[in-house]
């Protein structure tokens, strides 16, 4: 049996689907477009796998952040943090802003006339794979009986999980980033599946986070679950909240950061970005 429990968005226990259409369309729901992953041999092949059995236990795995804007729950669960926002405000969902220092995936923003009058930094981070899914992948299209390109193949390569280097590869730029949010009195946050988070707690120092989170730190880890409902669909789920501040953050790792931005370039960033293509409505 494949390994792949979602495939393009869909839950591959789920024996009436379309198939065939959904693996030729190769159509992200959670992005409403071509899912990016692609092969890198053919770029032309999207893999769209979201989420895998993984582990003794044969737990499900995210393996693509993609999946964890899944009717945007991330983004209402931050609306607490947006401390100034004020009724009659637009909301905008912004995606992939450079500040100085790296990169943010998201940003939820409080905006008026234009102007933004609150931002808070969403982050997503899944579990890195090793090895390919790529045969995990094709296992499945054969006992959907989909015919694809490259199904023939019989490949008994395997995939692992990265949890080391994706751990501490994301804490390193929390650290970096953390220091740019608190200097402009923002918040940043961390958006990452349980056994993620689990991982992290048991392999460096989480000891000092405040459990749950207190909204006035700047620091702050969503992390949720993933299970399957009755209809046999996945659905992701709040587990706990914790938060911490830059100084937590270095304490974790034993580094100390230095990045600091002024408030104005993060505000300058968002405004030539927000329009009526990034407005939020929440449910």
């Amino acid at each position: 049996m494949s390994k792949v429990l979602e495939l393009f968005g869909q839950s591959t226990k789920v024996a009436n689907e379309n198939w065939q259409t959904i693996v030729d369309e190769q159509q992200c729901p959670f992005l409403g477009k071509t899912c990016y992953k692609v092969r890198k041999s053919n770029p032309e092949i999207s893999i769209g796998t979201c989420t895998v059995l993984y582990g003794k236990e044969e737990n499900p795995i995210i393996i693509c952040p993609t999946r964890l804007i899944d009717k945007r729950k991330i983004f209402t669960d931050c609306l607490h943090l947006l401390t100034t926002h004020e009724p009659g405000n637009e909301l905008h969902i912004v995606p992939e802003v450079s500040i100085p220092g790296g990169s943010v995936d998201y940003f939820l923003v409080s905006a008026k006339n234009g102007k933004v009058k609150d931002f808070v930094g969403i982050e997503l981070q899944t579990l890195d794979t090793t090895g390919t899914v790529w045969p995990e992948r094709q296992r499945l299209l054969k006992e959907l009986d989909i015919d694809q390109e490259g199904n023939g193949e019989d490949s008994k390569k395997s995939f692992g999980m990265n949890w080391k280097m994706t751990a501490k590869t994301i804490l390193v730029q929390m650290h970096h980033k953390i220091h740019t949010f608190e200097h402009v009195n923002k918040k940043l946050v961390l958006i990452v599946q349980d056994k993620l988070l689990d991982y992290m707690k048991k392999e460096f120092n989480f000891a000092h986070l405040s459990n749950p989170a207190k909204i006035g730190d700047s620091m702050h880890f969503h992390a949720y679950s993933i299970s399957e409902q009755k209809s046999l669909e996945y659905a992701i789920s709040m587990e706990r909240r914790l938060s911490t501040d830059a100084d937590g953050i270095g304490q974790c790792l034993g580094l100390q950061a230095e990045a600091k931005v002024e408030l104005q370039q993060i505000l300058n960033a968002l405004e030539s970005k927000i329009s009526h293509r990034t407005l939020f409505a929440p449910v």
